[in-house]
């Protein structure tokens, strides 16, 4: 990183002047009470929190905001905020490093993702699916078989923008890692951090939303005999459906014949889920949306636009449907595909984690990720529970607007220094047709979760 006197690259640069433990856990308290507000959860009241922060070290208030995220679920689960363990917070939102299947550790990143020095600067790049490498390593005019050492000299040879420019032509992903520009935060917090809107729909004009042919069993969990589809990818989306599903939703997750999710981030989100393989351009789809209480979107607005699945239409098609829409960045970026470490890189996190001042550092988890799937999932179930009438709603949240909400806490010069603890009391067994599965405990205290299904399992049917 080129030597700069531009004080937001410091890794210990303060957003407000803010930098103390207690000015964050406000700031936890503070967020929570915002998006009560949001979400129409005013009654319940804000409980303080933990007396022990959430053990995710970093300068940024990962922890406070990760102790919101999931307190939203549970306020909007009819639960207290109270009864939450910070250590199995912090399990939950570090996943992957407690996750085996049959014993083993999974490879949770590929080679091609990560931190590459350019000429001028750095680049993140992400290729954990197969195609995205394939698009990176075109770009830089690689074999298939290209090692490490290969990516990293080529892309020392070029300049951040150029680098950039060859990855994302050929398909693949790559942001520049940038400064944080306050300016710019400050304008995405002017919108909510979960965006709202009440669809009227008039059902002289619209047929009734199709429902089930027996009533529901009594409602033992808050989402029981709600149905949810779960068109989502990856961390932010599936942590959403996994809580839905962990508090009695019949959730049914669609995915596309063509591209497999990898076997270890299924496993480590797919709890309770059924999990069916199903060209969304079929008028099955369709079907399913019909009887469908909610539905969770995490394609880019632009894919979503060519498979006719745009939020609006499906609100005004299917009257009483909640909608939720996850993007990476935003509606108004919708042909942009990222993913957490790309937003962080993009949005200045990277810089202020640097551990020395030179190459970028990451948060202590994905979570803009998990935060957001936890804020999305807290609207659904909020939304569910309410059961207008008529009229369907439509919830936005996105990675970057996520971003913007933690580089506008409070910060600290530098990180807490990492906490060990036992994480056996935080992991949960099961038995997956054979499979040893271990994953995390859900970080909602007082549920568990059920074991996944296998990717492309079960049939596209309620």
């Amino acid at each position: 990183m080129p030597a700069s006197t531009d004080d937001r690259r410091s890794p210990r640069a303060s957003a407000n002047g803010e930098s103390d433990e207690g000015g964050q856990r406000r700031a936890g308290v503070d967020l929570l009470a915002r998006v009560q507000r949001e979400l129409g959860l005013a009654g319940a009241e804000v409980a303080s929190p933990p007396h022990h922060a959430v053990p995710l070290p970093s300068r940024l208030a990962t922890a406070d905001l990760a102790w919101a995220s999931v307190s939203a679920a549970m306020l909007a689960a009819g639960r207290s905020p109270a009864s939450l363990d910070p250590e199995r917070i912090a399990t939950a939102y570090r996943s992957d490093r407690v996750l085996t299947i049959s014993g083993e550790a999974p490879p949770v990143w590929s080679v091609y993702s990560g931190f590459w020095r350019t000429s001028d600067g750095w680049i993140r790049t992400h290729g954990n699916y197969p195609h995205h490498a394939a698009g990176l390593r075109a770009g830089l005019r690689l074999r298939h078989d290209a090692a490490v050492d290969a990516v990293r000299d080529a892309l020392g040879e070029r300049t951040t923008t150029a680098a950039v420019a060859d990855i994302t032509t050929a398909g693949g992903l790559a942001v520049a890692v940038a400064a944080e520009e306050p300016a710019v935060d400050r304008a995405l917090r002017e919108h909510p951090l979960l965006e709202l809107v009440r669809i009227d729909t008039t059902p002289a004009s619209h047929a009734p939303r199709a429902t089930a042919a027996t009533p529901p069993p009594p409602a033992s969990l808050p989402l029981q005999g709600m149905r949810v589809l779960d068109l989502t990818r990856v961390i932010a989306g599936p942590v959403c459906s996994r809580t839905l599903a962990m508090l009695g939703a019949d959730v049914l997750r669609i995915d596309p014949p063509h591209l497999p999710e990898p076997e270890w981030q299924h496993l480590d989100t797919g709890h309770g889920k059924r999990s069916a393989v199903l060209d969304a351009r079929t008028s099955r789809l369709q079907e399913l949306l019909a009887h469908a209480d909610a539905v969770v979107l995490g394609y880019r607005p632009a894919a979503l636009e060519r498979l006719g699945l745009q939020p609006e239409v499906l609100a005004r098609r299917y009257p009483r449907l909640v909608v939720a829409q996850l993007s990476a960045w935003g509606v108004e970026n919708p042909e942009r595909a990222g993913f957490d470490s790309l937003v962080q890189a993009a949005s200045g996190i990277s810089f202020i984690e640097s551990a020395d001042g030179d190459r970028p550092g990451a948060l202590p988890a994905q979570a803009l990720d998990h935060s957001a799937g936890y804020l999305l999932a807290a609207a659904v179930t909020a939304l569910l529970r309410r059961r207008p009438e008529e009229g369907s709603w439509i919830v936005r949240a996105s990675l970057r607007r996520v971003a913007a909400e933690l580089l506008g806490m409070p910060r600290s010069g530098e990180p807490a220094a990492e906490v060990e603890f036992d994480t056996r009391p935080h992991v949960a067994r099961f038995d997956v047709d054979g499979t040893a599965l271990v994953t995390a405990r859900p970080a909602l205290a007082g549920f568990e979760y059920r074991a996944p299904h296998k990717w492309g399992s079960d049939q596209p049917t309620w």
